[in-house]
């Protein structure tokens, strides 16, 4: 089988055309999905009609999967599951070529201000808990006036109020290398000018420490187990309701811990800034298949072989259908080194884009490895 998913993640900020009205530019398609998970979903489409009308019989049966609550908790699957077997093997095109095998554990909870009445009046900024919010802002008792502009931050007056803006830059919970989280600059900001009050500015520190680092060391929960990369941590979601700050966390983990000790990490130093961590009903524990395998040499082959490259499969952070079956692995379509211009932007980012011949290319790796796949015992 092949799944992918139709659902996206919500629009975001930062769009220079509609992001659900599709857009040919230069070779490049952009628009919301066109990477995730849309466009690959296309392609198996395309894949599957290309075998049908070959009138070749084939040997197993090939199945297409399509879900729409990926982005939000994959629980399409356990009604499936419930009806159906699991096919003998299964790849998701809903990564990065040339294979992935593993996948990271994901977990991720909420910190919770006591009731706060100082200084801050609102605090908002994201859109998911697994995308890196590229927009964020505070609304704080001062005067706007005495208070300089940075590079990232905008201060303006509203309402009596300082609106305290921060532009970062956006992408992917699992990808968080080369991003700047919003929040945190807004965080910083606040606690750098003493904007707040002593309780708020307790809760904010604890915040400074969420944003400090991407791989969990300034909470006390950096991993690495040297099958997967080292952890990391992303908040995503901050807001402000009935004087009560929360702030998300999003962490993907590798084996060497799980969620009982973040959940106690986590909570004890919530607990040092009065504060308290709640964490998500359900963890997912990382997931992987041996990379030995057949279908895995055949994918990898298969790749190697159209594009003339001499890849090995991968472990990565980001979370796919592949955990939810026996046997399965993600496989493309994204090429995370080959470059794209500056006006193309990332899965889960403003103006997520693909190029033309990437499609086309993968449509001929997923063509080619469906037919091996085909020819091995199962």
């Amino acid at each position: 089988a092949a799944i992918t998913h139709l659902d996206v993640v919500p629009q975001g900020n930062g769009w220079t055309s509609d992001p659900f009205c599709m857009q040919r530019r230069e070779g490049y398609i952009i628009g919301r999905g066109v990477a995730d998970d849309k466009g690959p979903a296309v392609l198996t489409l395309y894949a599957a009609k290309f075998l049908k009308e070959s009138g070749e019989t084939l040997p197993y049966t090939l199945r297409l999967l399509f879900g729409t609550n990926e982005e939000t908790g994959m629980e399409g699957l356990t009604y499936y599951q419930s009806k159906f077997a699991d096919p003998a093997f299964c790849f998701t095109p809903d990564g990065s070529f040339p294979v992935c095998y593993g996948e990271k554990g994901i977990y991720s909870g909420q910190f919770y201000s006591q009731k706060l009445s100082g200084n801050l009046v609102d605090f908002s900024g994201g859109i998911a808990s697994n995308v890196i919010p590229d927009r964020a802002f505070a609304l704080v008792k001062a005067d706007a006036a005495t208070l300089q502009n940075t590079e990232n931050i905008t201060v303006t007056t509203e309402n009596g109020l300082a609106r305290i803006a921060a532009v970062g830059i956006g992408g992917h919970a699992a990808h968080p290398a080369g991003t700047v989280n919003a929040i945190g600059l807004v965080v910083n900001y606040l606690l750098d000018h003493a904007l707040c009050s002593a309780e708020e500015t307790e809760y904010l520190t604890l915040l400074r420490d969420v944003f400090a680092s991407t791989d969990g060391s300034t909470l006390g929960i950096a991993a690495n187990d040297g099958v997967f990369d080292p952890l990391t941590c992303i908040g995503g979601i901050i807001e402000m309701k009935d004087g009560v700050l929360s702030q998300d966390i999003n962490i993907r983990f590798p084996t060497d811990t799980n969620a009982a000790k973040l959940t106690a990490a986590l909570s004890e130093k919530a607990s040092r800034a009065n504060a308290t961590f709640a964490p998500a009903p359900r963890a997912c524990e990382p997931f992987y298949i041996d990379p030995k395998l057949p279908v895995i040499q055949t994918l990898i082959d298969t790749y190697n072989e159209v594009t003339g490259k001499q890849e090995k499969p991968f472990t990565m952070g980001g979370g796919t259908y592949a955990r939810h079956f026996q046997s399965a692995v993600s496989f493309g379509m994204e090429e995370e080194n080959e470059p794209v211009p500056a006006w193309v932007g990332p899965m889960h980012g403003a103006d997520e884009g693909v190029a033309e011949e990437l499609l086309w290319r993968s449509l001929k790796i997923y063509i080619l490895a469906i037919l091996r796949l085909m020819q091995l015992p199962f």
